[in-house]
């Protein structure tokens, strides 16, 4: 494996791309890690040998403009670790969906976890090359080091080096940027600030969170107030008229949203009855389960009293 590659491309990789590996593997690893107790009731000790995780696979997809590759997003594979190949037909189909919704996307190459890129990875990426010439490897590592600031992630390519007199296809290291978008950030953000913390649960993150969001709205609605009074008081003559204040509170103003107007009040009514109306179904739902629950207990009492010849009256 080479140190570095020599193709002159520019990687820009975005945070949606990891976040998906992340949550693969996390998904895999609770599925298949051993359950505590064993299966004659005892308690595995640490005797017991460690489970080898199985590693994930997917396809990273994006565009080039250029010399410069900007990866965007993710999705899974179906992979046979017998025959070291990926699925395929599942391959295309997927190819085929993500074709529809993001015509501009295209597979750029494929993912997986692990410490290192290992030799049967070549055999997946000489596969990928049907449906790109040059694809890329990206590879996460998801050991958790403590002592490491930069991110667990390598992207790698795939140079024709000659090594013994024998041409051979190595993986390189290419350098990459992260770029991100503006919903990408406040998602990322949004993501942090709710991760508990210690002794704290993600409830209560929330719920600070989201006392943090009222108090800034009621922050807002203070301040506009304050603008409104001032106008007011301005229109009357208390005041002086300032040029200066009144061209900023008029670019203040046109940065918030139209909401006087016809069509967003219908848009507002309709998406309030809705809201309404999924309420009163829930909540007329859970009467007729309390319903039917009362009228099987009351069945199974007054028939338990009819076999034992009994009547009784119900109130």
């Amino acid at each position: 494996m080479a140190s570095s590659s020599s193709s002159g491309l520019t990687f820009k990789l975005h945070p949606l791309v990891i976040v998906n590996i992340s949550d693969h593997y996390t998904r895999v690893k609770s599925q298949t890690l051993p359950s505590v107790t064993s299966s004659n009731g005892g308690i595995e000790g640490a005797s017991s040998p460690p489970t080898t995780l199985a590693r994930v696979f997917g396809c990273v997809i994006g565009n080039q403009r250029g010399r410069t590759v900007e990866i965007f997003n993710s999705f899974e594979l179906l992979y046979d670790p017998s025959t070291h190949s990926l699925d395929r037909s599942f391959l295309e189909k997927k190819q085929e969906l993500y074709k529809k919704v993001f015509p501009q996307f295209y597979v750029l190459g494929w993912y997986s976890t692990g410490t290192d890129a290992q030799e049967s990875d070549m055999h997946i990426h000489r596969a990928l090359m049907h449906i790109n010439e040059s694809p890329v490897y990206l590879l996460l590592n998801p050991s958790i080091n403590p002592t490491q600031k930069d991110l667990p992630v390598v992207i790698y390519e795939s140079e024709l080096h000659v090594i013994d007199g024998i041409p051979q296809l190595i993986f390189v290291r290419s350098s990459y940027t992260i770029e991100t978008v503006e919903a990408e950030r406040i998602s990322v953000d949004h993501v942090a600030h709710l991760k508990p913390s210690d002794g704290g649960s993600a409830a209560t993150q929330l719920a600070a969170h989201l006392t943090g969001i009222h108090s800034a709205i009621k922050m807002l609605n203070s301040r506009i107030r304050v603008l409104h009074h001032y106008l007011l008081a301005m229109q009357k003559g208390d005041f002086p008229h300032e040029s200066s204040l009144l061209r900023q509170v008029s670019s203040l103003l046109r940065r918030l949203p139209v909401i006087e107007s016809g069509k967003f009040e219908d848009d507002f009514l309709m998406e309030y009855n809705d809201t309404l109306l999924i309420t009163y179904l829930a909540m007329f739902t859970n009467c007729s389960s309390t319903m039917n629950e009362l009228v099987d207990k009351f069945n199974t009492a007054y028939d338990r009293n009819s076999r034992r010849g009994g009547r009784t009256a119900f109130i």
